[in-house]
């Protein structure tokens, strides 16, 4: 293949009475190259048949069988076999489908914003952090609530994500905004929601949701399973509040965490301009949003309470969300029904109540009562060791050793007696 100035100059030369030989050795060629450019009279490239593929002509039918499998390109390669009698390579097929194939790619990734009306909506949702509370890593356990049309923020600190957080949560919300949504949107977390089915979107909420839902005449809904996209506003809250709220910060004590949401929130969360609606959002939310929520009426708190049942352990504690609880020793081995609420922890047996404490905030703790313990053996020092040492024809030492380390009067207790 020869340049365009090469046979310029070769037909400069035939111009000057060259012959074709003498062309040909001078630029190092065939001499019927030198006649093919002199006969077409200028340079010329070649013309290779193009090669037509085989499926150029079924692309519509591609197309519309790559659509209707969902990319599945093997089921279209076994359909083109059985009605176009055409046999290829899976790898064909693919090279054919690569077009329409990033089409459903991008059609997959696209996202249309649903923006709710005021007051209609309030999304949920708990964020986890590691924060340094008096130079000690707490795990806390963030509460993000955002109202669907104005972005408006609340944010609370909790130490768990149980259900009680979640309805504290909520109802601190509610507090915040001075009214109620129509509906609350959340993932689906245990302490929610009991089952939902990802292929038949069969959903159950756990029962006592639906009592706290009644309670504040509010409809629970719950995303689709691994599409937490659908709740996109809340979820963006969460990293908010992380990346600004919380980075980089640390407090002296729980109290002075939560005093900072508190401020953050209202100093800048409320006030900044919001990348979607290009508002304040405590803006948006006085002039559309606050009128539309339903005012609180003066409805009191929902105090959900749990019951749980436990078995007591041989030190004479039940454990509830990785702390220890204290009961009566009598009581090692059995079956004990725990009731939370309110901030307490009620502890029955057979119906009698035998214990109650406060909650314990924090992980691994105890909240012991002296009383649980008393008559126990070596408890507050009042036992006393048996200390027998027998050689050849001593007796064994038996002074100042009880024939009986507990009295008879407890074995009659805990055949039937009173505690």
């Amino acid at each position: 293949m020869r340049t365009p100035d090469e046979v310029a100059a070769m037909l400069a030369l035939k111009a000057r009475g060259w012959g074709v030989k003498r062309i040909a050795r001078e630029f190092g060629t065939c001499p019927k190259t030198v006649r093919r450019y002199v006969r077409e009279g200028a340079w010329s490239g070649y013309s290779r048949a193009r090669r037509v593929p085989a499926l150029e002509e079924l692309s519509g039918w591609l197309e519309e069988r790559l659509v209707r499998h969902g990319g599945n390109a093997d089921v279209v390669r076994q359909e083109l076999a059985a009605e176009h009698g055409l046999v290829v390579s899976l790898r064909t097929v693919e090279r054919a489908c690569a077009p329409f194939r990033s089409q459903l790619l991008a059609a997959a990734r696209a996202t249309v914003r649903f923006e709710t009306p005021p007051g209609r909506q309030l999304q949920i949702d708990f964020g986890e952090r590691r924060v340094a509370i008096a130079g000690v890593p707490v795990r806390v356990h963030l509460f993000v609530a955002t109202l669907g049309h104005s972005r408006r923020l609340h944010v609370r600190a909790f130490r768990s994500e149980a259900q009680e957080s979640w309805f504290e949560g909520i109802e601190g919300a509610f507090g915040s905004f001075g009214g109620v949504p129509e509906e609350i949107l959340f993932d689906n977390a245990r302490a929610l929601v009991e089952r939902h089915d990802a292929a038949t979107r069969e959903l159950v909420f756990n029962a006592r949701l639906h009592a706290f839902a009644r309670h504040w005449r509010v409809r629970p809904r719950a995303c689709a399973p691994y599409r937490a996209r659908t709740k996109g506003k809340d979820e963006r809250g969460v990293g908010y509040v992380k990346r600004n709220a919380i980075a980089g910060r640390d407090f002296p004590g729980w109290a002075a965490l939560e005093a900072h949401l508190v401020a953050w929130t209202r100093e800048v969360a409320d006030v900044r301009v919001h990348g979607t609606t290009g508002e304040a959002p405590m803006v948006r939310f006085l002039r559309d949003e606050a009128g539309a929520l339903r005012p609180l009426d003066g409805t009191p708190p929902f105090r959900a309470t749990r019951d749980l049942v436990r078995r007591v352990h041989a030190d004479c504690v039940v454990e509830v969300e990785g702390n220890s609880y204290s009961v009566p020793w009598r009581l090692i081995g059995e079956r004990v029904r725990v009731t939370l609420g309110a901030g307490m922890v009620r502890i029955s047996h057979a119906g009698q109540e035998v214990a109650v404490h406060a909650v314990l905030d924090g992980r691994r703790e105890r909240a012991i009562d002296p009383a649980h313990f008393e008559g126990v053996a070596g408890f507050r020092g009042k036992a006393v060791l048996r200390e027998a040492s027998r050689t050849a024809g001593d007796a064994p030492a038996t002074a100042g050793v009880p024939p009986l380390l507990r009295p008879l009067a407890e074995y009659e207790a805990v055949a039937g007696g009173a505690w």
